[in-house]
């Protein structure tokens, strides 16, 4: 009897560590592991960029030291490397999907082909908190501020990505509500393609992150054909004080509603780390401390220095709410918002 007793205190102060420390309990389940982050978008952007800078350094804040590896699954405007992360990748842990949060509102929206449940995933963090902008080529437009474009009608031609992304839902809604004169030619597998067919001609701008710009767009900006005109945020940035924000050219309410609903609320969650649904807490929460140790890393910092990436964290906590957030989207803008992203 006292033996099994003593098994039994002995069990139960096993289990009372782990839940008291799960940094401990993975000490042997990540050591010798490999982790994948699913890329959604193609090699060379800024998705792309920001999770190979975090792979080469996360590994030494998880215990056990894993090795994290980066591998792109583009298509369908990151809706291919979503589904994946919600039906197919393994609730082990292993596995950290990172695809663009315009994918959330396209799920409230009933967008075809949408076959996960953004409420069910577990969010790690996100990178920074992206401010979109459109830039546009001046000598492929003749244009260089927005003013200009607007007075002119010059229709340009947006590179974009697919139904989902900020390449191609801000757009729609900007043509909608302050009469933006674009055409979107979608169906590039990531932002690097619409680079390169931007430097062909085939596109004369985009609507990508600031972040991205300066990161994966170093040529482009420093010609100076690559003209900011319009920034899409509630705030302006920092370093683009001379550039309109696109609620300054809103003249409705209803315009100005679906601005703030569907264009503000993209940055903050446009960059998600996260987990398939089921997956084990101990280890979601070991990976949410990780992710934001390695976003204070100095070796990281001055990696991101280097490639001119923002790092603005939130953590795993922070982007859940935001992402509920956008599942509050007043239901009378339901229809509009359904007929404009279509």
């Amino acid at each position: 009897m006292n033996q099994v007793l003593r098994r039994l205190v002995t069990a139960f102060c096993f289990v009372l560590l782990l839940f008291v420390n799960p940094a401990k309990a993975q000490d042997s389940f990540y050591k010798d592991k490999t982790v994948r982050i699913i890329v959604g978008a193609s090699a060379g952007g800024g998705y792309d960029t920001y999770s190979r800078t975090i792979a080469r350094h996360m590994g030494k804040h998880v215990p056990g030291n894993p090795t994290f590896v980066v591998e792109n699954m583009p298509g369908a405007g990151f809706l291919i490397s979503a589904n994946y992360m919600y039906n197919i990748a393994k609730p082990d842990g292993l596995t950290i999907g990172h695809f663009i949060g315009g994918l959330f509102l396209q799920q409230l929206l009933g967008k075809p082909g949408i076959e996960f449940d953004a409420a069910k995933f577990e969010y790690i963090g996100v990178p920074t908190q992206d401010n979109y902008v459109i830039g546009i080529s001046k000598k492929n437009t003749g244009v260089s501020t927005m003013d200009q474009w607007l007075a002119s009608k010059t229709m340009v031609k947006l590179g974009g990505v697919g139904a989902g992304s900020a390449t191609d839902d801000i757009p729609k809604v900007l043509m909608a509500t302050i009469g933006l004169p674009a055409q979107i030619v979608s169906g590039y597998k990531g932002t690097a393609d619409v680079r390169l067919a931007y430097d062909s001609g085939e596109v004369q701008g985009v609507c990508n992150a600031w972040q991205s710009f300066t990161a994966t767009w170093p040529n482009e900006l420093k010609s100076g054909d690559l003209a900011i005109v319009l920034q899409t945020t509630a705030k302006s940035h920092p370093e683009l004080t001379k550039v309109p924000l696109a609620m300054s050219y809103a003249k409705t309410d209803e315009a100005r509603n679906l601005i703030n609903s569907l264009v503000h609320s993209v940055g903050p969650a446009a960059r998600p780390y996260l987990l398939s649904p089921g997956t084990p807490k101990d280890r979601l929460m070991v990976l949410r401390k990780a992710f934001m140790a390695v976003m204070k890393d100095p070796d990281l910092l001055a990696d991101a220095k280097k490639a001119k990436l923002d790092i603005s964290p939130l953590d795993g906590d922070e982007l859940e709410q935001n992402v509920k957030d956008i599942f509050k989207l007043d239901p009378k803008l339901i229809p509009k918002a359904k007929e404009i992203l279509k």
